[in-house]
């Protein structure tokens, strides 16, 4: 991992004070210090290293990360900057205005309020909605002040700057800006001051009267935390993280992203490299640990990718924000309400993507796209449901509706083989590319990753794993044949078979439960060490799914076979026997390829994970 100390380019706009210099390090001729551009790779205030080199300059595509790769330029900048009286009102423009007209982005940012006087504040919004003819004539009279929220502020106070809504620093504040990689500013309103020429410093009201949002601005927080700390901003140009260090704490960087580190209280050490307020460093992307110590808050900020993924069942459609890294940032659910028909589902579905991706105040341009994981016949290539009996739906084309309610690309997926994708790309299966997945439950499902990518068979049908036939002529199964797997390794042949051995042995110690009606999954597990008839059972029920899972292995060579379901609570008392029996029955025993055994780690949130899987590669 390659670490650098950055040095800052310095600014001497009229409205600075002297903080930065006195107490926060910044070496530079610029007096006054208004702001230090710590992490720039913009031309009007290119960050350095120590031996003077730019960082644009000095580091590799590699080093910068793979998510980079969809940007024509570098998306962040981060600055601090010293309001020693207050800045100009004024507004940024959106990216689609700013490419148009100016050749420039637009700008988006956040502030972290590092120190702040004793009453001092930010003018931020409209209190109430305005029109553009209240909005010019306040302008043209010099009382815009008026019409907007002012908000005392203290350290520690984050404020997210959607572009287009109007806002100043006023005097008094200092504060760690992490904003669009842009310059742009548009001035509305500048009290009529000169610069250190005599002039009065250019206004911008023409273009600004057509970029700012008129409607009323409320502040909006973020209520979500990773391992890098609280989350404060989260949009495709930046994310943003405090993290308080009172400790030594050890965190892993990946090859996704490379990580700005900026102190903004107290002091210790980054990989024993000494850090203190007022300095920012550049970690590589790399999928190395780093180390921080001492008492410090530290303000992380990193370039992520953002999915929404949705678990569509017949009761409840389950949905979540999921980053590049599998993190399920925020999650929620809302009723399904399929009695009123698929349109009806499918605005359900809008209605949450869009109070997740509001709850971190994403808007749709932020996000790749919804992932959709659906009970049923699935033809994922064509975003359609061919037939679900738990929603009522045939030829529903899911995919095209859902995409023209958010306006996100959508993809689609069976619920099962989604999970199963979710397992594997961020669950126990992460270390692996190929792997098959068996959900232990009312019957047998699970999918099939080969290569990363899910295996969907012939027109997205994907693998009727727990319809293998194990046993010729055994117990009937649910889809009419028999001894298929499913009707020996499912919760639903277990419990068939508990109550058999129940029944067949009347001094059973299972009889402990009362009745027939009380027997569940665990019971013959729960009673198998001192039990003959209980342990018999499991031993069954093991020899069954070691049978079922040994053809797969020999079938498919995957790297690991992952299970879910109920029955795997019972941990090492399923696996370690499952295991040996596994490895004796595998073609080739010891001298093919091992194939492990693992119990599913992400529970009810493989959905959710898996159904943003399907976008990672877009």
């Amino acid at each position: 991992m390659r670490i650098e100390k950055l040095y800052p380019e310095c600014k001497d706009n009229l409205w600075g004070g002297t903080k930065l210099k006195e107490r926060y390090g910044k070496i530079t001729d610029a007096s006054p210090c208004a702001e230090s551009w710590e992490l720039s790779f913009h031309p009007d205030g290119p960050t350095k290293l120590e031996n003077g080199t730019h960082l644009s300059q000095a580091v590799t595509a590699n080093e910068l990360g793979t998510n980079l790769s969809g940007f024509d330029r570098f998306p962040m900048l981060i600055k601090f900057i010293d309001a020693a009286q207050d800045l100009s009102i004024q507004v940024h423009p959106s990216d689609s205005y700013a490419l148009k007209h100016e050749n420039s982005l637009g700008k988006t940012e956040m502030w972290y309020v590092v120190e702040a006087d004793e009453g001092a504040g930010l003018y931020l919004g409209f209190k109430s909605a305005v029109t553009q003819e209240e909005y010019e004539s306040a302008i043209r009279e010099k009382r815009l002040t008026d019409l907007l929220n002012f908000y005392p502020v203290h350290a520690g106070d984050v404020y997210f700057i959607p572009s287009g809504t109007i806002h100043a620093i006023a005097s008094g504040c200092l504060i760690c800006e992490i904003q669009q990689n842009s310059n742009l500013t548009y001035r509305v309103y500048d009290y009529g001051r000169v610069d250190k020429n005599g002039k009065e410093r250019e206004l911008h009201v023409e273009q600004a009267l057509k970029v700012t949002d008129l409607s009323p601005y409320a502040p909006a927080t973020i209520s979500a935390r990773t391992e890098e700390g609280e989350l404060l901003a989260a949009n495709k140009y930046f994310t943003v993280s405090r993290l308080e260090i009172n400790q030594k704490t050890t965190l892993r960087g990946d090859r996704a992203s490379f990580r700005a580190l900026t102190c903004v209280r107290g002091n210790g050490t980054l990989c024993k490299k000494d850090f203190k307020q007022g300095d920012t460093y550049f970690l590589s992307a790399c999928d190395e640990e780093y180390e921080l110590d001492g008492d410090m808050t530290v303000i992380i900020s990193s370039l992520r990718k953002y999915y929404v993924g949705i678990d569509l069942g017949g009761t409840f459609i389950k949905g979540g924000i999921v980053d590049d890294l599998g993190r399920l940032i925020v999650s929620d659910k809302i009723p399904t309400e399929r009695e009123g028909g698929d349109l009806a589902v499918a605005r359900n579905i809008a209605k949450l993507t869009n109070s997740l991706l509001s709850s971190l105040n994403l808007t749709a341009e932020d996000a790749v796209g919804v992932g959709i994981g659906v009970p049923g016949m699935i033809d994922s290539a064509n975003g359609e449901v061919v037939y679900s009996n738990n929603l009522g739906w045939k030829n529903f084309k899911i995919g095209k509706t859902v995409e023209e309610l958010t306006s996100l690309p959508v993809k689609i997926a069976n619920d099962a083989n989604v999970a199963a994708l979710g397992e594997t790309k961020f669950g126990s299966g992460r270390n692996y590319r190929t792997t098959v997945m068996l959900t232990l439950g009312t019957g047998v499902g699970g999918g099939i990753v080969l290569d990363g990518k899910l295996f969907e068979g012939n027109r997205s049908a994907g693998a009727e794993l727990g319809h293998s036939v194990i046993c010729m002529g055994g117990e009937r199964c649910t889809c009419g044949r028999r001894g298929c797997l499913e009707a020996y390794a499912s919760a639903t042949g277990l419990i068939r078979d508990t109550k058999r051995a129940m029944e067949a042995d009347k001094a059973s110690k299972m009889w402990e439960i009362g009745a027939l009606d009380a027997v569940d999954g665990s019971t013959a597990f729960r009673y198998s060490d001192v039990d003959a008839s209980a342990k018999r059972v499991v031993d069954s029920y093991i020899a069954a799914l070691a049978c079922g899972i040994t053809n797969l292995a020999n079938e498919l060579r995957p790297e690991a076979i992952l299970l879910g379901g109920g029955v795997c609570a019972e941990g090492e008392r399923l696996t370690k026997p499952l295991q040996s029996l596994v490895n004796e029955e595998i073609f080739a025993g010891s001298d093919g390829p091992a194939v492990p055994v693992l119990t599913a780690a992400l529970g009810n949130r493989a959905g959710i994970l898996g159904a943003a899987a399907l976008l990672l590669d877009q």
